[in-house]
């Protein structure tokens, strides 16, 4: 006679044993709803987190172990938060029964998934999860990604005979007068002018020192005292 075991049913079928630590955080949940107390409040938050957490472990267990991209933990404080990044993280709503999935971004945090079960955040932080993983898979590719390098000359075909592959490409040529080159003695010409008006300047300016030096001497003297 076979023996049966509690997790067997009448069946034969085996159930997945109960978690006790599950329940007892349940048990927490509802006696801290029935007791209107601020401390109490703040361990079913703790309660609800943990038990999200529990239900995570399985996808987190899925996860590639070269992937640093989450770190996974729960934040006791005022607001207690369970953490999936730097950028995302799960806390309850004001009526401490929902759960908010949030996201840090540049134009303020945003909403990603609001939901009273635990089985719909675990999807929505599973999908985020997901985009994430993609987003680095793309990132990687383009970085490892060598560039293009330039197209050298059309390969020579062997069926082509000597004096096909002998001829050089027609270019079109543009439509219209050509522009007439400038002229080198132009451009001699024209640096010439320009060292002249440069001297020219400083030939000025030199006078218009020596004129104000000399108005200043003259003022000076007239101020000065007679010698006794």
């Amino acid at each position: 006679m076979a023996l049966r075991t509690p997790n067997d049913d009448h069946d034969g079928t085996s159930h997945p044993s109960p978690d006790f630590r599950a329940a007892v955080r349940r048990a927490r949940v509802e006696e801290a709803e029935r007791a209107d107390v601020v401390s109490d409040l703040r361990g079913a938050e703790l309660a609800r987190l943990e038990l999200l957490l529990d239900a995570l472990e399985p996808v987190l267990a899925q996860l590639p172990a070269d992937v640093d991209l989450f770190d996974v933990g729960l934040t006791h404080g005022l607001r207690p938060r369970l953490f999936i990044d730097m950028i995302a993280f799960v806390d309850m709503g004001h009526d401490k029964r929902h759960y908010r999935f949030v996201q840090d971004t540049r134009h303020g945090r945003v909403i990603l998934a609001t939901s009273e079960g635990v089985d719909a955040t675990v999807e929505a932080i599973m999908d985020y999860m997901a985009r994430r993983l993609v987003d680095r898979e793309k990132a990687l590719a383009s970085a490892a990604m060598p560039p293009r390098p330039n197209e050298g000359p059309m390969p020579h075909n062997e069926g082509l005979s000597p004096q096909l592959d002998a001829t050089p490409p027609l270019t079109a040529e543009p439509s219209g007068p050509r522009p007439r080159q400038r002229r080198p003695r132009r451009r001699w010409l024209s640096w010439l002018v320009g060292v002249v008006i440069d001297y020219l300047g400083l030939i000025a300016l030199c006078v218009i020192v020596w004129f104000v030096i000399r108005a200043i001497g003259q003022h000076w003297q007239d101020w000065m005292p007679p010698p006794r």
